[in-house]
């Protein structure tokens, strides 16, 4: 048994089914060189967790062999898909599809490589379907790629293998009021976008949750749609987090509390998952 404080992982995620929260994650210790899987832990109070349990591990036939990152399960027509981001030397970073029968997997690649642009470097995919039942990636086009980092939305396929049309740009990083400028070792400044999480909140509004850096450090940003959709025009909202931690995502407790998960602080191998209730739902 383990404790939320013993875990190091980033880019915490909640799944809950039947009562068990499943908690997923970028592996801290090899979260920005070679990587070879992802675990899960599981457990009943957000406190104590059993694991880990592998639930995807390269047996050497899979295409990607560094960054494997911010896994996401998602139910979807009765199976459960994970959307995650990998590289290797030869390809650009993209998300990818896999699918299991379970939470705990063992998830096989159901895409054919990355779903996202080829030629793009691209990174944290995350699962959205609209009022009609259409479903979407969100994700990241990198800023080391395009400066301005920018979050896109583009169609799926109804069985989440391939895409169904071009992505859409929904905003970029600078558009927030609270971002600054990063420098990377290739000698480009830049405004970083990180882990898009989509949320309909109890009025109805369609949030975006996404990470930048600010004066604070790592910080966890909030956009909304003026529509309530995927299509409508983003504008900027207050951050929900300053405080060195973001790559978050929201989830409703088994007795209906809203509650925003996070890893911080955003120091390699100090990474931990944080539970905080939201009060007031926006």
């Amino acid at each position: 048994m383990l404790k939320t404080n013993e875990i190091n992982i980033r880019d915490p995620f909640v799944l809950l089914r039947d009562g068990v929260y499943y908690l997923y994650g970028t592996r801290g210790g090899t979260c920005w060189g070679p990587a070879d899987g992802f675990d899960a832990y599981t457990g009943t109070d957000l406190e104590n967790w059993e694991g880990p349990f592998t639930v995807f591990e390269n047996d050497g036939s899979f295409w990607a062999d560094r960054n494997y990152w911010a896994p996401e399960v998602h139910v979807w027509q009765g199976a459960y898909y994970m959307f995650a981001s990998f590289k290797n030397e030869a390809r650009r970073r993209g998300t990818a599809i896999l699918k299991a029968s379970s939470p705990l997997g063992p998830f096989t690649p159901w895409s054919d490589g990355p779903v996202t642009p080829a030629d793009w470097e691209c990174l944290d995919g995350t699962f959205y379907a609209d009022k009609t039942g259409k479903p979407y990636m969100v994700f990241c086009h990198e800023w080391v790629q395009v400066g301005d980092g920018e979050i896109l939305a583009m169609p799926l396929k109804n069985d989440l293998s391939a895409p169904d049309g071009a992505p859409a740009l929904l905003f970029k990083a600078s558009q927030s009021a609270w971002a600054r400028q990063v420098h990377h070792s290739s000698g480009r400044d830049g405004y970083v976008t990180d882990g898009p999480f989509m949320w309909r909140d109890k009025a109805g509004r369609l949030l975006c949750l996404w990470s930048s850096l600010s004066e604070s450090g790592y910080t966890q940003g909030l956009a909304v749609s003026d529509n309530g959709e995927i299509d409508g025009n983003f504008t900027q909202l207050d951050p929900l987090f300053t405080g060195d931690g973001g790559h978050g995502m929201l989830f409703r407790t088994v007795s209906g509390k809203t509650m925003l998960t996070l890893h911080s602080p955003n120091s390699h191998l100090n990474e931990r998952p944080c539970f905080l209730e939201l009060l007031n739902e926006f």
